[in-house]
C-alpha cells in the first residue's frame, strides 16, 4: 500500500530525515512515535505529498508520487489521501455537512452522490442529528469526528493523522481511537498516525519509533494466536543505523 525508499529531507543545514525505508500494508493501522524533532511530521507530510523529499521515492496505492507535477499531486491528495490534524480545521461559516462535502465537490462529485456519502459517514459516527450544526455548536469530540468524516468522504486509500487526539479529553480520545479501528474494519482504509499518546500507540497494529531522522525500531502487536496467547511489542526491525 505504502512503500517508502531512501527518503531524505533537509531544511537548510538541518538534516531532518536521513534515509527512511518503510512499507505499510493495506488496512494496517500504524503509529509513528518518537521525541519532538525526530522527523515524524515531516515524514507524514512527505507520505501525503504535502512536501517533497530531497531524494528517495514514495509509492502510495501503486502510484509513484515522485513523478507528478503540482497539479497532479493536488488531484492525487484529494482522491487518495485523507488528512486529520490535531485541531479539526473546520471552516466556521459552514455546517458539519458542508465541511464534509468540500473535498467531494473539489473531486467533481455530484451533489447527490456527495451528500449520500457524507450522510453515511455522519450516521456511522452518530452525528446525523448534528449535520446542520456549525462548528461552534459542536463539542470538541464532535468537531474531530466531523474532520475525520471530511477526510473519508472521497473514500481515500490512506488516512494520515497528525496528533489527532492531542486536543481532546480522555473520554473523547478513547472514542476517537476506537473510531479509527471501526472505520478500518468498515471501509478498509490504511491509517498512519503520528502520536505522542502511548495508549493509542499501544493498540495500533504496528508502532514505528523514530529518533534523529531515522527509524529506530518497530514493534508489532500480534493478534491472539491459536493457543490463546497474545504477543505484544515484539521487536520487528531495527533497520536504521
Amino acid at each position: 500500500m505504502i512503500k517508502i525508499q531512501g527518503i531524505k529531507k533537509s531544511f537548510g543545514s538541518l538534516e531532518v530525515l536521513k534515509g527512511i525505508d518503510l512499507e505499510i500494508s493495506r488496512g494496517e493501522v500504524v503509529s509513528i512515535v518518537g521525541p519532538s524533532g525526530a522527523g515524524k511530521t515531516t515524514l507524514l507530510q512527505i507520505i501525503g505529498t504535502l512536501d517533497r523529499p530531497d531524494s528517495g521515492s514514495v509509492i502510495v496505492d501503486g502510484i509513484d508520487t515522485s513523478r507528478m507535477n503540482e497539479r497532479k499531486l493536488a488531484e492525487f491528495r484529494n482522491l487518495h489521501v485523507g488528512f486529520v490534524f490535531q485541531f479539526h480545521q473546520l471552516l466556521p461559516e459552514f455546517t458539519a455537512m458542508e465541511n464534509i462535502l468540500i473535498p467531494a465537490y473539489i473531486a467533481g462529485k455530484s451533489t447527490k452522490e456527495a451528500k449520500q456519502r457524507a450522510m453515511e459517514l455522519l450516521n456511522f459516527m452518530g452525528l446525523a442529528e448534528r449535520a446542520t450544526h456549525k462548528p461552534n455548536e459542536l463539542s470538541g469530540g464532535e468537531k474531530q469526528r466531523v474532520a475525520v468524516a471530511r477526510a473519508l468522504v472521497n473514500n481515500p486509500a490512506v488516512i494520515l493523522a497528525d496528533e489527532p487526539s492531542g486536543s481532546l479529553d480522555t473520554h473523547n480520545k478513547e472514542e476517537l481511537h476506537r473510531l479509527f479501528f471501526d472505520l478500518r474494519d468498515r471501509f478498509g482504509q490504511t491509517f498512519v498516525i503520528v502520536t505522542h499518546d502511548e495508549q493509542l500507540a499501544s493498540i495500533t497494529d504496528r508502532t514505528i519509533k523514530m529518533r534523529d531522522g531515522l527509524l529506530e525500531a518497530q514493534t508489532l502487536v500480534q493478534s491472539v494466536t491459536d493457543t490463546g496467547t497474545e504477543e505484544d511489542n515484539v521487536p520487528e526491525t531495527n533497520n536504521q543505523q
